[in-house]
């Protein structure tokens, strides 16, 4: 069957229309689901085994924000009647400006976050600092113990 004659039922037959569709996280590489399952598998063997470890696991990400980062059109299009309401959506510029965050959470949600200032870079000196700084007085204020295993300058 050709495409034609497949947009032909989809609009004509089925009185439908093309509109876009909702953006969806990238697929991961068979590798990369690997690695997570091995890593998963482990996490749940030392729960099962009656390890307290979640509550010590405390996961450092960086993002990069901006004030507005549009959807282009493919993406907000789906398949509608024709007599549905056609989708809004206000024509907004990219803000020109990225700002980098540095995020650490727990099983709690977020611990800290660092703003990285403008034309900097984030490399080891800079989580070191981060780890110093800004994050182990957090953990310490909450008073974690297991906290001057990886913070030794807080004992």
């Amino acid at each position: 069957m050709s495409s034609a004659s497949v947009f032909r039922i989809m609009t004509q037959t089925s009185q439908k229309r093309k509109v876009g569709a909702k953006w969806v996280p990238p697929q991961l590489s068979e590798e990369q689901k690997a690695a997570r399952k091995r890593f998963t598998v482990e996490l749940l063997r030392r729960y099962e085994a009656g390890e307290l470890f979640l509550n010590r696991i405390v996961t450092i990400d960086g993002i990069w924000i901006r004030d507005f980062e549009p959807q282009p059109k493919s993406q907000s299009s789906q398949w509608k009647y024709a007599a549905s309401p056609r989708l809004k959506k206000c024509r907004c510029q990219q803000s020109k400006v990225k700002l980098m965050m540095i995020m650490a959470y727990d099983k709690n949600g977020v611990t800290a976050t660092d703003r990285v200032p403008l034309g900097s870079t984030i490399t080891v000196a800079y989580y070191r600092k981060f780890l110093q700084d800004v994050l182990c007085p957090k953990i310490h204020q909450k008073g974690v113990r297991h906290v001057r295993s990886w913070c030794p300058h807080l004992a």
